[in-house]
């Protein structure tokens, strides 16, 4: 259990010196806005799969719904240099379920797959586009195909996000009071269903929907960190700024704790982690005068 005293004492740290801190367990990178990491995002994914195609060679990648600021400049490099991802292989993080666990209309902003059909995939020239037998979506009822294509071959790349408890993909802190999950388990999880923390309902909730809780699916299915952290690269972004600003210092200084499935970063030979300087700031240390009666 992280101590409130260790919590501070991480959380006091300027966002300036987050990068080159002697105390920090992942590497990190510092941009300066949602513009710059959306262009690092699409520059770097289309470089690792022209990489991929110039050996003739499929890109194996679990790519994410969000950040949301890659999506167009993803769009534009492909098209305008003709990047064909027809050997782009995707496995999608997870999906938002309602509560008997059914797909959400394709229309609902937490429906990951309209999303990405929308924002991904369609604005890509068709004869570049990634094949649909290529896409991977996750649902209730494909969970042992999913696991079997992946496991098929080895991942190259994890793209992603973390939430405000250090979850990867949909991999929450579990808070149930009578299943409590060791780090070892949290590190071996697999694909599941399962029903969303009250955290991450009010913190969706608050981001999207004016904190009208009762409109946030209450559910999803998710990879498990198994799938997640088993590719050759994971790169983590996060532009959203409160909402993720904890559990960044967390993972960079913390120890590893089911707490914040994020730490478990700290165990990969190629991780990376990027936020924006509104994610990397922490009210604590710009606030040198608070007494929080540690």
């Amino acid at each position: 259990m992280i101590t409130p005293e260790e919590l501070h004492t991480w959380c006091r740290i300027a966002y300036s010196e987050l990068e080159a801190h002697p105390r920090r367990k992942v590497p990190f990178r510092l941009v300066s806005d949602s513009a710059v990491m959306g262009q690092l995002m699409a520059s770097e994914l289309v470089a690792e799969i022209e990489a991929n195609n110039r050996q003739g060679r499929t890109t194996r990648a679990i790519i994410p719904c969000g950040p949301s600021c890659w999506y167009q400049p993803f769009t534009n490099l492909v098209n305008g240099r003709r990047v064909s991802l027809r050997n782009l292989v995707v496995f999608h993080m997870d999906e938002c379920l309602d509560w008997q666990g059914h797909e959400l209309p394709r229309r609902h902003p937490y429906s990951f797959r309209g999303f990405m059909e929308t924002h991904f995939y369609g604005p890509v020239a068709p004869e570049l586009a990634v094949p649909e037998a290529q896409r991977h979506w996750l649902n209730a009822g494909n969970i042992d195909e999913v696991r079997a294509a992946i496991t098929a071959a080895p991942l190259d790349l994890t793209y992603g996000g973390w939430g405000q408890d250090g979850h990867i993909a949909y991999n929450q802190a579990r808070r149930n009071a009578y299943s409590q999950v060791s780090l070892q388990a949290l590190r071996e999880s697999t694909i599941r269903i399962q029903e969303n923390n009250l955290d991450t309902v009010l913190a969706l909730a608050q981001r999207t929907f004016g904190a009208a809780y009762q409109f946030v699916p209450p559910m999803s299915v998710t990879l498990g960190l198994r799938e997640c952290l088993s590719a050759k690269k994971v790169r983590l972004f996060s532009d959203t700024g409160a909402w993720k600003q904890t559990a960044l210092r967390v993972a960079l200084f913390g120890p590893l704790t089911p707490e914040y499935p994020i730490t478990l970063l700290q165990e990969h030979p190629d991780a990376l982690l990027t936020a924006t300087v509104e994610t990397a700031s922490h009210p604590i240390s710009q606030h040198p005068e608070w007494d929080l009666g540690l």
